[in-house]
């Protein structure tokens, strides 16, 4: 079975469900991404944000509805398939999900050399071309440990961008960072967006972030999508529980 590709929406969600136990996380959940766009996604810690990404690419299974990833429905594919759609979709997980044992080069070497498809000179060229689009050429031969949080950032997002994915997916990507550090991350998402013409959606709940990247936002509110609309729209709600987000 092929993969589909369909000029509507990259992303798009159908009344998703999922529950842990007794716990309700998500409930009657909907959103699509639209091609090209950075759609932030925003709630209160524990409303389903992360496990919402997690299920687009196939980590969790929802108890109920339809995730569609360029056409193609998550639930139905095989793991080939599904592999394919994976690798079209780059993941920056919050913690950046860097191998420790590995230095900044082989940590962006390895995706690549999974794939098998290139060797020598040009994986050196694209594993330089990442870490200078991310700002970051001179960490190349440097380990983990040695990088500061937000360098790590960089760098996870310098690996995820070496696949050249279609759609980009932020989980809280300025967590745990300073106000600066948090400033540079952002305007990188921008930077990416526009460079490589991707579709994001961004989980977080920094709202300078969301004010610097975001072209639509959806906030979550007990397991559905309680708004819808740019920052502009959302800071001046009628409802006074949106309303606070922004405050």
């Amino acid at each position: 079975m092929e993969t589909v590709k369909t000029n509507n929406y990259e992303v798009e969600v159908k009344n998703l469900q999922i529950s842990f136990g007794k716990d309700d996380v998500l409930t009657d959940l909907s959103l699509s991404l639209k091609k090209g766009e950075n759609l932030v996604v925003l709630g209160k810690s524990g409303s389903g944000k992360s496990v919402l990404i997690k299920c687009i690419i196939g980590l969790i299974d929802p108890d109920e509805g339809t995730i569609m990833v360029q056409g193609n429905n998550i639930s139905e594919q095989d793991d080939n398939n599904l592999n394919l759609i994976r690798s079209k979709v780059g993941f920056l997980f919050q913690s950046a999900a860097l191998y420790d044992s590995m230095t900044v080069r082989e940590n962006l070497e390895f995706p690549l050399r999974r794939q098998n498809t290139v060797k020598g000179k040009k994986l050196t060229s694209l594993v330089e071309d990442a870490l200078e689009n991310v700002g970051l050429s001179d960490v190349i031969d440097k380990m983990p440990s040695e990088l500061s949080g937000g360098m790590r950032k960089r760098v996870g997002l310098a690996r995820t961008l070496i696949l050249k994915p279609e759609i980009m997916l932020y989980d809280e990507p300025t967590t745990g960072l300073d106000p600066i550090t948090s400033t540079e991350i952002s305007s990188l998402i921008v930077h990416i967006q526009k460079k490589y013409k991707t579709s994001s959606i961004i989980i977080t709940h920094d709202i300078a972030c969301t004010k610097n990247v975001a072209d639509r936002i959806i906030v979550i509110r007990d397991g559905v999508c309680a708004a819808e609309g740019t920052y502009k729209e959302l800071e001046n709600s009628g409802d006074p529980w949106i309303r606070s987000f922004f405050e």
